[in-house]
């Protein structure tokens, strides 16, 4: 498939998913807990495709590798991962081959569901600062379990920006030693239109609130970068690709320069690579990159 067609496809999904779950709400019950271990643990998935249709039918599934409460960090890699999915995804459609990757190379591999309704795999509708909020309850379960010090985050599109409002306004500073987020919406999306669209919605709480505080110019995205993007102590690697046709510009992914601030583009390293947004997690570059930012002293240059 072509570059301008794989776009065209998923702008139309992308703007199609968005503007209905704005419009009409779908999937977004709200929750007060995240749903973490509920289900069994899935196969190992090699696709998005196949991982969201199997979770479909298995809602609750956990990925292969992750959320074993009795796993002990090793000195080699002392923090915690866990992995915070995006909006409309899940634990097991987003994670379903990084989870296993992971623990493979002996991390402790953790992953929630958040901000939707529970035994739903649509998730990651609701407020985000409820999601963080959700997120913070889930870290302090994992930092008890494990006797770790820190996690570090692994965040897909929401699941990589959500987790700096915890950071930054729930205590997550002193709980986190790095977040690496794929495809994150920092800075939102105009999704070719949808911005405007979100002009006419009425007034008041809107169904779907993540998609709408993600959005570029939104009150939620302006209070988040106001008082600047990071903060010390925490490092920042932000890895995008030129193909997402859901955080538009692509850019809005990357983070303020600043000595704790990494941002990629896979193109960077393989011209050649036409991977999207919902793709990313899935593709072997992005996810060499991934394991270079949580272990530098093992970093190896990605190939196509």
């Amino acid at each position: 498939m072509n570059p301008s067609t794989r776009l065209l496809r998923g702008l139309v999904a992308g703007a199609g998913a968005l503007a209905l779950a704005t419009v009409t709400g779908i999937g977004t019950t709200g929750v007060s807990h995240a749903d973490t271990t509920a289900g069994e643990t899935g196969p190992r998935q090699d696709d998005f495709l196949t991982a969201f249709v199997y979770s479909q039918q298995h809602p609750n599934t956990v990925p292969a590798g992750a959320n074993d409460f009795s796993c002990e960090p090793g000195p080699e890699h002392p923090d915690p991962v866990v992995l915070v999915h995006g909006t409309f995804e899940n634990q097991y459609d987003n994670w379903a081959e990084l989870s296993p990757e992971l623990a493979e190379r002996g991390y402790c591999v953790f992953s929630l569901n958040y901000g939707g309704g529970e035994g739903s795999a649509i998730r990651g509708t609701g407020e985000i600062s409820r999601s963080a909020a959700e997120l913070d309850e889930f870290v302090d379960r994992v930092l008890t379990a494990t006797g770790a010090d820190e996690v570090d985050l692994v965040g897909h599109s929401q699941g990589g920006m959500m987790p700096r409002y915890y950071i930054e306004n729930l205590g997550g500073a002193a709980e986190v030693d790095s977040l690496v987020a794929l495809a994150p919406s920092n800075h939102g999306t105009t999704l070719y239109g949808i911005n405007e669209l979100a002009g006419f919605l009425p007034e008041g709480k809107p169904p779907c609130a993540a998609c709408t505080q993600q959005l570029a110019g939104s009150d939620f995205l302006a209070e988040l970068n106001s008082d600047g993007e990071t903060v010390p102590g925490v490092d920042y690697t932000n890895i995008a690709t030129k193909f997402d046709e859901v955080v538009t510009p692509y850019t809005s992914a990357f983070l303020a320069e600043g000595p704790n601030v990494t941002n990629l583009a896979l193109q960077d390293f393989c011209a050649i690579n036409l991977t999207e947004h919902i793709g990313i997690s899935y593709d072997d570059t992005a996810q060499r990159l991934v394991f270079n930012a949580l272990n530098p002293a093992d970093a190896r240059q990605p190939g196509c």
